[in-house]
């Protein structure tokens, strides 16, 4: 799970600010001490959070006995370590209210600008959003690192192997503006890549990043909703370590996507 875990429970609208946070792959954990949300890069640990950069959420929730108690008023402040750790920050708004909304829309709204900061408002991102709507989402299916994006799949016989994905500079974080096209390589269930990339676009300049990243999301949940029998047996118990089957014909027609 991305949500670092606190022995105490967070409130429940502090619940769903996680919630969200959660789903577009961004570390953040309930803080008791300053009754908030602290989100973290994913390289940082918990305990060393206050001590690098990292955002926090506060929130104005409603008695239930108001009309409006579905309601909330999020702000995002990025806090940057300036002297002493804890005590001596410099703060910027990175998103605050600006209408009373239902609080799972705010938490929406709060949790993509923050995972758009957290990554440069990065392809990533893009293809974060792209994959979500195939319900392949961070911590259901999906491992997010700082370079590249892992799904879990499923082979013959009860192995798993996984699809690995980052472009051709293996990176996530670069700028939508400046994509020049995804790469998904099979890895076998030993961790290895297996053979050339089975989805792969662009030849060198750029690519258009909303496409591309529509395309590569469509072929990750066909390679997770396809029939088992479309990949080949070379993950079969008789010889788990025979290279992949060449003839595949996952193997044999890597997706290609349409360069602009």
């Amino acid at each position: 799970m991305l949500i670092s875990p606190t022995p105490h429970r967070p409130p429940p609208s502090a619940a769903v600010l996680l919630t969200a946070l959660s789903a577009v792959g961004v570390c953040a954990y309930y803080d008791r001490k300053h009754c908030a949300i602290l989100a973290h890069a994913a390289d940082v640990p918990r305990a060393e959070a206050l001590n690098h950069a990292h955002v926090m959420l506060g929130w104005t929730a409603f008695p239930s006995e108001r009309p409006d108690a579905d309601r909330a008023c999020v702000t995002a402040t990025i806090r940057r370590p300036d002297g002493t750790p804890e005590s001596h920050h410099q703060a910027d708004t990175l998103y605050r209210t600006a209408r009373l909304r239902p609080i799972a829309d705010e938490a929406q709204a709060a949790a993509w600008a923050v995972a758009a900061w957290m990554t440069g408002g990065s392809a990533g991102l893009m293809l974060l959003s792209g994959l979500a709507e195939y319900g392949i989402v961070p911590g259901d299916g999906l491992s997010i690192g700082p370079d590249r994006f892992d799904v879990p799949l499923p082979f013959t016989h009860g192995f798993w192997g996984r699809l690995s994905i980052a472009d051709r500079f293996r990176s996530v974080q670069h700028a939508p503006d400046a994509h020049t096209g995804w790469r998904m390589f099979l890895h076998d269930e030993g961790g290895e890549p297996v053979g050339d990339p089975v989805f792969v676009t662009g030849a060198g300049g750029l690519v258009d990043c909303a496409e591309d990243s529509a395309a590569l999301a469509a072929a990750v949940a066909d390679w997770l909703t396809s029939p088992v029998s479309r990949h080949c047996d070379c993950y079969g118990n008789e010889r788990p370590g025979r290279p992949h089957d060449r003839e595949c014909n996952r193997y044999r027609l890597p997706v290609q996507g349409r360069p602009t």
